[in-house]
């Protein structure tokens, strides 16, 4: 894998760092599946191997093989749109991991999930935890996960430059913006934040631009 700088692409070398979680330490794998770029997360327990999977998105293959050897504690998709769960059937199935999905979005899903993700949810594999924000907007469901109260996977709540899309919807879009507000960006500056799609960024490297998101209506 080669050194962690944010980037990947489909079909791409994955790349990882490690992060200090309590007594615990963490690697953040991230690479790149399908045709629309979807970013995967493995958070792997390096003392355990135990593991959390962030959005089956595509190509199962991949995923399996980037899991191989880990036990899968849980398998959290982000929220319901197709693109971010092509591969959860697959994936959960080989690994026999619990999927967790908030159930604003389970009419999008085909496959049921084990778990409800609300709000304030813990998830802990090995020695590690993350929790669970509801952050509604881009959907009804979408969900953000936490690790280490600075190190923020958004699904497709917030990307570089500006919140996910919500086509148009005059109510999503205020309600995603809320989301932002009083949910992420009550987080401190250098909070990481590890999107759904696409390059990483940072809480502070994108908080100034909240008045001008809201000002453009998208």
């Amino acid at each position: 894998m080669s050194e962690y700088e944010g980037h990947v692409f489909p079909g791409g070398p994955a790349i990882s760092r490690t992060v200090a979680v309590g007594g615990a330490t963490v690697e953040v794998r991230k690479f790149s599946v399908g045709p629309m770029d979807n970013n995967v997360y493995v958070l792997r327990d390096t003392a355990s191997d135990e593991a959390l999977l962030i959005d089956a998105a595509n190509d199962a293959d991949r995923i399996l093989s980037e899991v191989d050897g880990l036990a899968v504690k849980a398998i959290v998709t982000t929220h319901g749109h197709g693109d971010h769960w092509q591969a959860l059937d697959a994936v959960a199935e080989a690994t026999g991991a619990p999927v967790w999905l908030n159930p604003g979005d389970a009419p999008m899903v085909p496959r049921r999930a084990d778990h409800p993700a609300g709000d304030g949810e813990e998830i802990r594999f090995g020695g590690a935890t993350v929790r669970l924000i509801h952050t509604p907007g881009h959907t009804p469901g979408s969900t953000c996960v936490l690790l280490a109260g600075t190190h923020l996977f958004t699904g497709d709540t917030l990307f570089p430059g500006g919140p996910g899309n919500t086509f148009g919807d005059a109510e999503a879009f205020a309600q995603i913006m809320d989301s932002l507000e009083q949910r992420l960006f009550t987080l401190p500056d250098e909070t990481w934040v590890y999107p759904g799609h696409g390059d990483d960024t940072t809480i502070g490297a994108e908080r100034p631009s909240i008045p001008e998101w809201r000002s453009r209506g998208w």
